[in-house]
């Protein structure tokens, strides 16, 4: 993390940190006899990777997001994860290697969860379902009774149900992480994941996500395909 941070940026940074203990401290082992790890140097390396240079989208703003998204899913279905404190902590780890030109980025992912983890105090058990969890935001394809899953997925999509203005931000941020592939080359392939997203018969699968995010995010992600396959050049 940078020496140097305005005050907005510290107080950022400390609101996530309490977020972070407050998800491990929820899910670290209560048989253990040794103490509870410090969950302070867990937060401040994944808060160290979500402030690499390579990142416009993935970062502390997405994380923020993905965490408020589950927070909103919670409140307005209360029970319906079985284990939220586990989505919460999969959702630190969800983006926590990421580089743009790598397919593999989630399985490290998932990889550093089962290393960190049990080190935190977690068990095998819910180190292993953190660690699915965040192998299942490669596809986005919960099954139908995998309520964590569908939860996490639900939160990490929901930016293509934002404002417009948002909307734009979060293209032009993904553009720029991609900043390394032709434009030719990068339409066709935003494109093609679009039209993926649009044939799926439900984006979202929690009863929220449904009711309140489905269909602005439909409209969304249509209109982005439209500019696409308006611009000039090969598509």
């Amino acid at each position: 993390m940078p020496d140097q941070a305005d005050p907005d940026t510290l107080g950022a940074l400390d609101a996530l940190r309490t977020r972070w203990a407050q998800a491990l401290k929820s899910a670290q082992a209560t048989t253990s006899h040794r103490p509870p790890a410090d969950p302070t140097p867990y937060a401040d390396n994944l808060l160290t990777r979500y402030q690499e240079p390579q990142r416009r989208y993935h970062t502390l703003t997405h994380l923020t997001a993905v965490l408020d998204h589950i927070d909103v899913l919670e409140q307005a279905e209360a029970g319906y994860a079985p284990d939220p404190g586990l989505v919460r902590l999969a959702a630190w780890f969800h983006d926590a290697v990421y580089a743009p030109d790598r397919s593999e980025n989630e399985e490290r992912s998932a990889r550093l969860a089962e290393r960190a983890l049990p080190e935190a105090g977690v068990s095998a058990t819910d180190t292993a379902e953190v660690a699915r969890l965040v192998r299942l935001t490669v596809t986005h394809a919960p099954a139908p009774h995998d309520h964590n899953g569908q939860t996490l997925c639900d939160a990490d999509l929901a930016i293509l149900a934002a404002p417009q203005e948002t909307y734009a931000a979060y293209t032009a941020a993904v553009r720029e992480e991609y900043g390394f592939v032709p434009e030719d080359a990068f339409r066709e392939g935003r494109a093609a994941v679009l039209r993926q997203l649009l044939a799926l018969p439900r984006l979202f699968r929690t009863p929220y996500g449904a009711q309140v995010w489905e269909e602005p995010a439909r409209a969304n992600v249509a209109a982005e395909l439209k500019r696409l396959e308006a611009a000039p050049g090969p598509l």
